[in-house]
């Protein structure tokens, strides 16, 4: 008899492994993207969805970077955290590309780095959610701009 909570405990195991991990950090996610303007000068409005608990956590940025990770296009600093507003959105620009040239748009969590989810597109075609890479343009995490202070 005392096999049976054995095999129960092993086939709860089982089942645990098979779904997310739940001590695995939440992550700020760029989770929508509206263009306006013209090439070589776009305004970006991105939509983040974040685990914001105040400056000790929140999204601190978003940026748009090449498609392959290696260039940042450009980086919109967040100068607070959003507890009270889940999903939201904030503008910035200009955004120097090419209606046809695909670029990545992602978010940044203090602390906690990249990691969420991202959005891949172009301008003329829009952009759809994808799942990057662990090392995807991890060495722009440096490059500035970078936040100086949060606010609240």
């Amino acid at each position: 008899m005392r096999a049976l909570p054995l095999l129960i405990l092993v086939a709860c195991a089982g089942d645990v492994a098979e779904t997310a991990d739940p001590t695995a950090p939440e992550l700020a996610d760029a989770v929508a993207a509206a263009v306006s303007g013209g090439p070589g000068g776009y305004t970006f409005a991105v939509t983040l969805r974040s685990p914001d608990t105040g400056c000790e956590r929140y999204a601190d940025w978003w940026e748009v970077v090449s498609a392959d990770g290696s260039a940042l296009v450009y980086r919109r600093i967040l100068g607070h955290s959003h507890v009270d507003e889940q999903p939201f959105t904030r503008s910035g620009g200009p955004v120097d590309v090419q209606a046809d040239t695909e670029v990545v748009v992602r978010a940044h969590l203090a602390p906690g780095g990249y990691g969420g989810r991202a959005l891949r597109g172009t301008v003329a075609g829009g952009f759809e959610e994808v799942e990057l890479p662990t090392a995807f343009g991890a060495a722009l995490e440096g490059s500035p701009p970078l936040p100086e202070d949060c606010a609240f």
